[in-house]
C-alpha cells in the first residue's frame, strides 16, 4: 500500500524510504498501479536509512525512471544496531548485522565503554550530518563473542527492540505481588470451578500456561431425555493477568511497550517477569489460580445454547502435553479419554462450521531445531499438529469470537444507532485484487484451475486445492509451496479499534482474549470485559488511547515475528555450515533473475542457487511465467519443482546459504 506521502510543493515530497540490499532507495508516490516510485541512488541518499521518514526533491523528468534526492531526514526509523566491532588502523567501526544498514558506524575511543574490537556489541548512532563521512555511535551493551549462541540470540532480540532484561522496578513490583500470593479476598465475587474437572494442554517445553479447559456433562432434563439431547458445560479459563497488572503500574507500562513475548529458537523473552508468567499467573496443575472465563453450554452438535463471562477460580487437575492428549483422544483407558474424545468431536464440528462460513486453511508445516548444551543445532524435527492441537485452537477461537461479540457496540433500544463503546479487535482485511490476480496466475502456472469472483479467489477453492494436495508425499512439498503463496497473498492481521471482521477466519467479530501472559491486547480485552460486566463501558473519549495501543501492539507483533524468523534463519545457516559439500533434496520456493531459491525438504533451510552457477546453459528469467528457462536446451525451473542440491557455502553474518544443483 502506498501511503505516508505528503506533497509540499510540485517537486518536493515526503514519504518513508525503502532501501534495497544494493543501497538504492525508493519512496512510494501516488496510488496508481503504473506509477513507479522515484529512485534514489547511493550518492543522493544524504544519510537516509531504511524506514526513515524523509523529504525528497524530484529531479527533472527525463526518459526512464523518475529519480530524486533526499533533502531532509524528518524522523529516523532506527538508530540502534547490533554488530561486530572491527579495527582499521587506530579507528574502530561497527559492522552492522542489519543488511539494510549500508554503512559502518565509527565508534570514538571515549564511546567504546570498555568494548574491544572483535566483540559483538549493541550501538546507538548519535550523529550523522555529513554523508561523506561515517556516522558516529556509542556502545550501549557488550553482547559477547560473534558465533556464541547467547550473543547471537541476544543481538537478534535487542535489535528488534526486545531486551531480555526487564527494568529493576518491574521486577520489584512482580516480586511484591508474588510474595502476597492469592489472598482470601481475591476469591470474593469469583465463580468457583475448583471442583469441576479442569486441565491444560500445551507444548512439552511450555512454562507459561495461559489457558485451561473445564468439562462437565450436564444432567438431562425430562424433555431432553425424550429428544436424546446431551449438553456439556465447557469453560475456557484464561489467566487473570489484569488482576495483578494494574493500569499505570511499572509492570503495565513495560508490558504495553513490549506488546508481546518473543519466542526465539532457544529461549523465550517474556513480556512479564517469569515469577508471574511462569508461576503466579500460569495455570499450573494442583494449585488454585485466578482466571477470567468464558463458559458455554454446548449441545452434541456444537451449538452454543448459553454463555457466561466473568472472574473465576480454578484448580487444574491435569497438565497434558499435546502428545499425551493425542494418545488420550485416540486410546481408551488413558487419562480423560472420554472427555477428550467428546471435546475433540465438538471441535471438529466447530471447524466444519467455520470452513462452511468461508474460513481459509492456512496450516503450514513447521520444524523445530534440537540444540546441544551450547545452543548448536544437531538435528531438525517436524512439529506435529494433531487433533489435540486443533482441539485447543478451536475452543480458543470460540472464546475469542464470542468475547468480541459481547464487547462490540450494540443497537440502542428504539433506535437504529449503536452505542459508542470502544474495543480492540483482531482484524484481517480482504486481500488486494492485485495480489489475488498474482496468486491466481501462479496457481494456474502449476496446472490448477482457478476462478476469480470480484477479483478474489473463493476460499472454498483454496481449501479444496490444499485438501487435494494433502497426504501424498509427492504433493506435500507443492502443498507447502502453495500454502506459503496463499499466506503471502493475504493482508496481515492487526489490532484495531475499527472492526472490519476477520477474513481468514470468516468471523464478523474477533479479538484476542486467550493469551494475556504473552500478549498485551489480551490484557486490555480482560479489562474491557470486566468493565462491561460491571456496566462500565469505555466511551469515545478513550478512542485515541486505544488506537495507539492497537497500533503499538501490531508493530511489536511484527518485530517479534521478525526476531523469531531471524533466529530460525541463523540456526538454519549454522546447521548447514557443518554440512558443506553434502547433498540434499529440495523444492524450488522462489525464482528471480539472479537465481533460484531452494528449500531443503527436511530442515526447511532455504538457500540460493545463483544463475552464474547454472553452468549447463544460459538461463533467462520469465517474470510472467515465474520460471527460468535455458536458451539452448529449453530446460525450465519452476516454483514447486523438486531438485537435488549440494551445500556450496554459508555466510553466518549475512545469514545466507548458497546451494548448487546436482
Amino acid at each position: 500500500m502506498k501511503k505516508n506521502l505528503k506533497n509540499n510543493h510540485q517537486n518536493r515530497l515526503q514519504g518513508v524510504i525503502s532501501i534495497s540490499s544494493k543501497g538504492t532507495g525508493y519512496v512510494a508516490v501516488g496510488d496508481k498501479k503504473d506509477d513507479q516510485d522515484p529512485e534514489i541512488d547511493a550518492k543522493h541518499l544524504n544519510t537516509a536509512l531504511h524506514g526513515d521518514l524523509v523529504e525528497i526533491i524530484l529531479h527533472p523528468k527525463s526518459k526512464g525512471r523518475q529519480t530524486a534526492e533526499v533533502s531532509k531526514i524528518i524522523s529516523r526509523a532506527k538508530t540502534r544496531f547490533a554488530g561486530v566491532l572491527e579495527q582499521e588502523g587506530h579507528m574502530i567501526f561497527l559492522k552492522p548485522d542489519d543488511t539494510k544498514m549500508y554503512t559502518d558506524i565509527l565508534i570514538p575511543e571515549n564511546m567504546l565503554h570498555d568494548a574491544k574490537a572483535g566483540q559483538k556489541v549493541f550501538v546507538e548512532m548519535v550523529s550523522w550530518l555529513d554523508p561523506r563521512k561515517a556516522p558516529e555511535g556509542k556502545v550501549t551493551k557488550v553482547l559477547g563473542q560473534p558465533g556464541d549462541n547467547d550473543a547471537e540470540m541476544h543481538a537478534i532480540a535487542i535489535e528488534k527492540g526486545f531486551d531480555s532484561q526487564l527494568p529493576k522496578k518491574v521486577h520489584e513490583e512482580a516480586e511484591k505481588i508474588k510474595a502476597s500470593g492469592i489472598q482470601e479476598i481475591d476469591y470474593v465475587g469469583r465463580r468457583d470451578f475448583r471442583k469441576t474437572l479442569t486441565f491444560t494442554i500445551d507444548p512439552s517445553d511450555a512454562k507459561d500456561f495461559d489457558d485451561a479447559i473445564s468439562f462437565k456433562e450436564l444432567p438431562l432434563l425430562n424433555k431432553e431425555r425424550a429428544g436424546g439431547e446431551v449438553n456439556y458445560e465447557i469453560g475456557i479459563h484464561i489467566a487473570d493477568v489484569s488482576h495483578y497488572v494494574k493500569v499505570g503500574s511499572a509492570l503495565d507500562i513495560e508490558a504495553r511497550e513490549r506488546g508481546t513475548s518473543v519466542y526465539l529458537v532457544d529461549r523465550t523473552i517474556p513480556m512479564l517477569p517469569e515469577i508471574l508468567s511462569n508461576d503466579l499467573c500460569s495455570l499450573v496443575p494442583n494449585k488454585d489460580r485466578l482466571t477470567m472465563s468464558a463458559v458455554f453450554v454446548i449441545d452434541k452438535n456444537a451449538k452454543v445454547k448459553s454463555e457466561w463471562y466473568g472472574r473465576t477460580v480454578i484448580h487444574s487437575q491435569k497438565r497434558f502435553t499435546y502428545e499425551e492428549a493425542e494418545i488420550s483422544i485416540n486410546k481408551s483407558g488413558t487419562p480423560l479419554h472420554k472427555e477428550l474424545s467428546i471435546l475433540n468431536n465438538l471441535a471438529k464440528l466447530l471447524t466444519k462450521e467455520r470452513f462452511a462460513q468461508g474460513a481459509i486453511s492456512l496450516d503450514q508445516e513447521e520444524v523445530k531445531f534440537v540444540l546441544d548444551k551450547n545452543g548448536v543445532p544437531i538435528k531438525v524435527v517436524s512439529k506435529e499438529r494433531g487433533d489435540s492441537n486443533r482441539l485447543i485452537e478451536e475452543f480458543m477461537l470460540l472464546a475469542n469470537k464470542k468475547v468480541a461479540e459481547v464487547l462490540s457496540p450494540k443497537k440502542v433500544k428504539g433506535s437504529e444507532k449503536k452505542d459508542e463503546s470502544v474495543s480492540i479487535y483482531r482484524v484481517h482485511d480482504l486481500p488486494s485484487k492485485e495480489k489475488m490476480a498474482d496468486l491466481a496466475f501462479f496457481l494456474r502456472s502449476l496446472g490448477h484451475k482457478i476462478t476469480l469472483q470480484d477479483g478474489i479467489i473463493p476460499s472454498s477453492e483454496i481449501n479444496h486445492l490444499l485438501k487435494k494436495l494433502e497426504g501424498k508425499s509427492a504433493n506435500e512439498t507443492i502443498r507447502n509451496t502453495v500454502s506459503r503463496a496463499v499466506v503471502r497473498s493475504m493482508a496481515k492481521a492487526i489490532y484495531s479499534t475499527l472492526n472490519i471482521g476477520h477474513y481468514g477466519l470468516a468471523f464478523p467479530y474477533y479479538t484476542h482474549f486467550t493469551s494475556p501472559i504473552r500478549r498485551y491486547p489480551d490484557i486490555m480485552i480482560h479489562r474491557l470485559l470486566s468493565g462491561y460486566l460491571a456496566k462500565k463501558k469505555v466511551g469515545k473519549d478513550r478512542l485515541l488511547e486505544y488506537e495507539k495501543i492497537a497500533r503499538i501492539s501490531s508493530e511489536q507483533e511484527k518485530r517479534a515475528s521478525d526476531a523469531e524468523r531471524a533466529s530460525i534463519k541463523y540456526k538454519q545457516v549454522e546447521y548447514m555450515s557443518k554440512r558443506l559439500g553434502e547433498s540434499f533434496e529440495g523444492v524450488i520456493s522462489g525464482i528471480t533473475e539472479w537465481g533460484i531459491y531452494v528449500e531443503e525438504i527436511e530442515t526447511k533451510c532455504e538457500g540460493l542457487v545463483r544463475v552464474r552457477d547454472l553452468s549447463d546453459d544460459f538461463y533467462v528469467f520469465n517474470e510472467k511465467k515465474l520460471e527460468l528457462m535455458g536458451q539452448k536446451k529449453k530446460k525450465r525451473y519452476r516454483l514447486g519443482d523438486r531438485v537435488k542440491i549440494k551445500v556450496k557455502g554459508v555466510d553466518l553474518e549475512r545469514k545466507t546459504i548458497d546451494y548448487i544443483l546436482i
